[in-house]
Order: structure tokens, then C-alpha cells, then sequence
């Protein structure tokens, strides 16, 4: 079964790239056979597969989406961009500025909510300076998952982090007088920033740009939606916190957003939702969770884990550089959730094995390879995986070459830095 698994899961990702028109279709049929054929062999329940979906970011996705959808109907990304570019009349610039705005939103907020709430602005911005959107928003969505990792609360990785090494929320800065792996992520971001500055090196020239004087219908949905930024970040703080938390208040400013637009427009809810939610995105993401269910549930994880286990102790730089950089390349692939909560205790028993090397490099090097690896690929993360959603729901076809152009540098250099960092300062 853990061939069949192996293979389906390969053959799934191929169908995705070569047809990412159908990638919604592809996951659910994908997902169908998994769950059959693990329950089949009693490896996973039909119970146990849905439990495999992460309610959480779905709910979140569902409200932002909503609060998002009433925030553009508002006009209110308009103004914004028409502010940004008259004070900043450069593409080059304003879309900089954009991206290192998103990574400094999400250390702090789900990437996902990041990815919704600045797309809209992205999307404007790119219009009224001529540019094409597919670049644009790629670089929101793989800012916002490289800071994923700067603070405990910025990632559920982070957070499984802090609990499992006791960390708390300033040890992510400072940890025993030593920088912590906040400056990790920080100083990969710094190496990221030429990467957008290159792709975007042609928008250099001073536009002469008429400002349209859009007006905003309403400041509500503005309103609504920093609330709702707010509130995720004053909840973050909260220990031990029900897991549905974020996604709760998502739907809820969502609803009220909803509520808002229909009370004030007198416009029918069910055709808005309907003509603004992306369902192919939550359909492909919901059942993507329930795929990486099947494949933690044959073992393929935990045999990936034992790997890392087997290469033992002989050689720690070695060893640590296998966990950053494989963990890279199967975050690219697999949802780093399982995989972190499936390698954390191993590299707990490894380190019991490393008198003279400080744990928390093992620890930190598996958290910078397995969030910022995600960005290899448009499905290896879940803010990708919105962003590419965002971009197909305006009529436009993001093709890999399209996000490797930004995503492959993106993930060398940001986890090179940040690699050669921890070694230095935790490692020797």
C-alpha cells in the first residue's frame, strides 16, 4: 500500500503541473483513491482522513476570501494603489515594497490571510502601472511564506517549535545572548529582496501617471478587515488556544463583511458569495490535506524521518545540512506540518546523541528548511497555492516557469542564509 500510496502522490503533483487547470479535479479524485485504498488496508479510516483536514486554514481561507471580496467591492484597493503610486511613481519600487510589506504582515498572521489581504491592493497596483500580476502576486505569496518562521507566531510549524523546545515568544529573537532564528529568516529575507529587484529591473522608469480619484463607497470593509488583521495578532499571543481559534474569527468578520455589503447595497448574499469565493482553491487545498493524510498514514514520513535518523552522528555539519536542505526539498512537495511534528522528536533523540553541539541548531535548521522550502513550487505551500488560485480567478495562467522564476531563487538564497547563519552562530 505504500508504493501505491507513493506512486499516486507522484503521479498527483505531475497532473497538477502539467494540468493546473484541473487541479482541483486531479486532488479529489487523487484524494477518493487514497482514502479507499488505506482504508482498505486499514491504515486510515474515512474519519480519520477527514480529521487529516486542516479546518483551521480552511475556514480562515473562507472568511478572509469574504472580508477580502467586500473590501475590493469597496474600492478601496483602488485608492490605496493610487496613494502608493503617486508617492512612489516606480513599479519597481511600489512592487518591492509590496512584497517586504507582506513578509512583515505574516510574521505575525497566518500566510495565507496575507496573501488575501494584500492580493487585492497587488492586483490594482499592477493595473494602473501596466505590469503583468502573475510576478506581482507570486512575490507577495513567497514573502509571506518565508517570514513564516520568524516568530512564534508566525507559522504553525513555529508554534509546535516553541512548544516542543520550550521557546518563548522572545527566544525567537534572543536565546541565551545568542541571536535566535528570527535574524535567521530576517537576513534571508535581505538576500531575497535582488531577487525582486532583478525580475523587476525593467520597471525602473518614472511613470507619468493621471491619478483616477477613485473614491471609496465605504471606510466598513476597511474597518472590518484590520479588525480582523488585529484580532488574529492579539489571539497569536494566547497559550494553548482552541484550534479552530483563527478560523472562527475569519468567518466571523467574513459573515459580518457579508452581512455589511448586503444590508448596505441591498445586494442578494448567496449570488456575491457565489460569484466571489474561489471554491476550485478551497476544493484543491481542502483535499490536498487529506492526500498528505494518506501519506503520513503509510509511513512515508516517518520513514523519510528515519533517513535523516540513519545518517547518525559522526558528522553533525553533515547532518545538519541533510535536515536543512532535504527538508527543503520535501516541503516543496508535502505539508511541512506532519513532517515538522513527525521530525521533531527524532531530532530530540538524535541530540541525545550530540553532547557538543547545541540541540537547538538541529531544531532551527529543520524549521528554516521545512517552511522556507515550500516556496520551490506552487503547491508547496499554502499561500502559493492561493496566490495562484487568486490569479487563475482574474483570468490568468501562472505557469511553473513563471513561479520558479521567483520561487527557485527565492527558497536558494533565503535558505542558504539562513543555513549558514545558524551553523555560525549555534553550530561552532
Amino acid at each position: 500500500m505504500k508504493w501505491f500510496i507513493l506512486a499516486l502522490f507522484i503521479i498527483t503533483y505531475v497532473l497538477i503541473i502539467a494540468l493546473p487547470k484541473y487541479k482541483a479535479i486531479t486532488v479529489v479524485v487523487a484524494a477518493i483513491a487514497s482514502v479507499i485504498g488505506c482504508a482498505v488496508s486499514g491504515m486510515l479510516t474515512v474519519g480519520e482522513a477527514i480529521l487529516s483536514i486542516d479546518f483551521n486554514v480552511v475556514m480562515m481561507l473562507l472568511g478572509i476570501m469574504l472580508t477580502v471580496a467586500v473590501f475590493s467591492e469597496s474600492k478601496m484597493p483602488g485608492v490605496v494603489a493610487d496613494k502608493m503610486i503617486a508617492k512612489i511613481p516606480n513599479a519597481l519600487v511600489a512592487i518591492t515594497l509590496l512584497a517586504i510589506m507582506s513578509g512583515v504582515i505574516s510574521a505575525f498572521i497566518d500566510n495565507v490571510a496575507t496573501v488575501l489581504m494584500l492580493a487585492p491592493i497587488g492586483l490594482a497596483v499592477s493595473k494602473k502601472l501596466n505590469v503583468s500580476p502573475i510576478p506581482v502576486i507570486i512575490s507577495i505569496a513567497v514573502s509571506s511564506n518565508l517570514q513564516g518562521a520568524a516568530t512564534l507566531v508566525g507559522d504553525t510549524t513555529s508554534i509546535m517549535l516553541g512548544s516542543y523546545a520550550n521557546m518563548s515568544f522572545f527566544d525567537f529573537f534572543f536565546m541565551d545572548g545568542k541571536p535566535s532564528i528570527f535574524w535567521a529568516v530576517e537576513l534571508g529575507m535581505l538576500v531575497t529582496i535582488p531577487v525582486i529587484l532583478f525580475i523587476f529591473r525593467k520597471e525602473n522608469k518614472k511613470l507619468l501617471y493621471e491619478r483616477d480619484d477613485v473614491k471609496a463607497t465605504s471606510i466598513v470593509p476597511t474597518i472590518l478587515l484590520l479588525a480582523n488583521i488585529v484580532a488574529l495578532i492579539v489571539t497569536s499571543f494566547i497559550p494553548n488556544k482552541f484550534e479552530l481559534t483563527n478560523g472562527i474569527i475569519c468567518m466571523a468578520f467574513g459573515i459580518a463583511s457579508l452581512i455589511f455589503h448586503a444590508v448596505k447595497f441591498k445586494a442578494n448574499p448567496i449570488k456575491f458569495v457565489g460569484k466571489t469565493v474561489d471554491y476550485s482553491t478551497v476544493i484543491f487545498l481542502t483535499f490536498l490535506f487529506v492526500i498528505i493524510g494518506a501519506v503520513d498514514a503509510v509511513g512515508i514520513i516517518k520513514d523519510i524521518s528515519n533517513f535523516f535518523a540513519s545518517i547518525g552522528s559522526s558528522n553533525v555539519f553533515l547532518l545538519y545540512t541533510v535536515i536543512v536542505f532535504g527538508s527543503m526539498l520535501i516541503s516543496a512537495f508535502i505539508d511541512n506540518i506532519p513532517y515538522v511534528a513527525t521530525m521533531l522528536p527524532v531530532i530530540s533523540a538524535l541530540s541525545l546523541g550530540l553532547p557538543t553541539v547545541d540541540p537547538r541548531v538541529l531544531y532551527f535548521g529543520l524549521l528554516i528548511g521545512a517552511t522556507l522550502g515550500g516556496n520551490l513550487t506552487p503547491v508547496g505551500a499554502s499561500a502559493n497555492v492561493v496566490g495562484t488560485g487568486i490569479l487563475a480567478k482574474e483570468g490568468y495562467k501562472v505557469k511553473l516557469t513563471d513561479f520558479l522564476k521567483i520561487g527557485l531563487p527565492f527558497t536558494l538564497l533565503a535558505v542558504t542564509a539562513g543555513w549558514g547563519f545558524v551553523w555560525l552562530v549555534w553550530g561552532i
